[in-house]
């Protein structure tokens, strides 16, 4: 079984550059591939069901030109998961035109790409619907349905390692996926070198994030994981980081329900009985990792739906009695509102969140109430029409500087106001699928397309 290098970078692609250092320093280890994750649904539903991508284009070519010129150097694969943000087929068709520019710009000598498309028609999830497939609510979600499809605009499929297994095994030199599995992504070539699905997804699950399975906490610096067969070993590659026992841990059990499970289709991987062992100053190995596979396979399903406009306001206030009196002063302003323009909930609705005191937890807050010395409030409106949700804004700030309490005899205002105009936000959208889908295969949902990029090869078109 051959010894597996891997070396990634950063944990999403994009969102700040890489740092060059310690990737220089990675590269010099002898990997055989270069792995990077670029998609994420902490970014919130918005760039899915607007198809936008949440990183700067300028920041993703910094990224996609460092990897892809080191591994052309080095004649090693390149691998890219859930492109531009959200794996959407916009996506892949934007990487894959950076690298056609890199590639001419610098020069390089053809190779060969592989594009691994995983967006959906919402009108294919229906056709499913109706054939009888049970679309599968996760975390508590009910089962999608007509009405759940009715409100999405856009689904991405989240594949496994097989779709990118079966393009490394064509000879793929870089591969650009849509949305992709995080630890998948890794998994996949040393799956294709005969490595355990154990160790495979657990290094993939280590590996997810870059530098932040290191101590201490440093961002975008690269991490060489070795598989060998006796284990997982995870480096790091930053001279002032190290992967230790309680790092790699604690980030192998990072972002999950279940501490101690990672779901891929076909199956989880099971690290309740992992060993953590310091075999060097910067070196980790992990052992006792199991995988358990499941008798069907179910590919998770991510969509996304418009839901309203959206405006902002901004407003502060000082006054200790406002304060106090907050949620009196609120009640009157939407009152006011609600006087105007009606109830709310049903064609708008009003939110003020208020900084300084719960606008991150809200009823979940756990501390005691202190009285704030200051508070900061945004006022966001969301309604199905721009315009009204301007009116609506401006009228929903103001009404926190004429609001009235029983024993303010001022006329000065109780808020300051940051600046008399409302801001225009994206429009507001809602995660409506985080459903999984059983496959016959577990690549039926994917598409793969080749092409040869380089000096002296015509460009083709997406």
């Amino acid at each position: 079984m051959k010894t597996i290098r891997i070396i990634t970078p950063t944990g999403h692609l994009g969102t700040t550059p890489l740092e060059k250092a310690s990737f220089e320093r990675g590269c010099s280890a002898s990997p055989d591939f270069i792995v990077a994750d670029s998609g994420s649904a902490d970014i919130g539903p918005y760039p899915l069901g607007a198809d936008r991508p949440a990183s700067d284009e300028v920041w993703q070519r910094h990224d996609i030109e460092a990897m892809l010129l080191a591994a052309r150097r080095l004649r090693i694969p390149l691998i890219l998961g859930s492109a531009s943000d959200t794996g959407t087929d916009r996506g892949v068709d934007q990487y894959v035109r950076l690298v056609r520019e890199i590639a001419a710009e610098h020069r390089l000598e053809p190779f060969r790409l592989a594009k691994i498309y995983s967006e959906i028609p919402v009108d294919e999830v229906r056709r499913r619907l109706k054939d009888g497939a049970t679309i599968r609510g996760l975390n508590g979600r009910p089962d999608c349905d007509a009405a759940t499809l009715d409100r999405t605009d856009r689904v991405v499929a989240v594949m496994g390692a097989e779709p990118i297994r079966d393009v490394l095994k064509a000879g793929a030199e870089v591969v650009i996926a849509g949305r992709s599995s995080d630890c998948a992504i890794f998994a996949a070539p040393l799956l294709e070198a005969g490595h355990s699905l154990a160790d495979a997804f657990f290094c993939g699950k280590a590996m997810e994030c870059a530098s932040f399975c290191g101590e201490p906490f440093m961002g975008k610096e690269t991490i060489l994981g070795r598989v060998d067969g006796t284990g997982v070993y995870l480096t790091a590659m930053h001279p002032g980081q190290r992967c230790t026992p309680a790092s790699v841990a604690s980030h192998a059990m990072y972002e999950r329900l279940n501490p101690f499970r990672e779901y891929v289709p076909g199956g989880y991987l099971d690290m309740s009985k992992c060993s953590y062992e310091q075999v060097d100053e910067k070196t980790t190995r992990v052992t006792g990792q199991t995988f358990v596979s499941s008798p069907t396979t179910w590919i998770k399903l991510e969509g996304s739906g418009k839901v309203a406009e959206r405006a902002l306001f901004i407003t502060g206030i000082r006054d200790p009695y406002t304060i106090a009196n907050l949620d009196r002063v609120i009640g009157w302003a939407k009152g006011k509102l609600t006087e105007r323009f009606g109830p709310m909930g049903a064609k708008y609705n009003v939110f003020y969140h208020v900084y300084g005191r719960n606008a991150v937890m809200e009823a979940m807050e756990p501390t005691p109430a202190r009285a704030p010395l200051e508070v900061g409030i945004v006022v966001e409106v969301v309604c199905d029409d721009a315009a009204r949700a301007e009116t609506i804004c401006h009228i929903a700030g103001k009404n926190l500087f004429y609001a009235r309490l029983p024993d303010v005899k001022g006329t000065a205002g109780t808020a300051a106001i940051m600046s008399d105009e409302v801001l225009h936000a994206r429009p507001a959208y809602e995660w409506t699928m985080n459903h999984v889908v059983e496959v016959a295969d577990p690549r039926e949902l994917f598409r793969t397309r080749f092409e040869t990029i380089g000096v002296g090869v015509p460009v083709a078109r997406p």
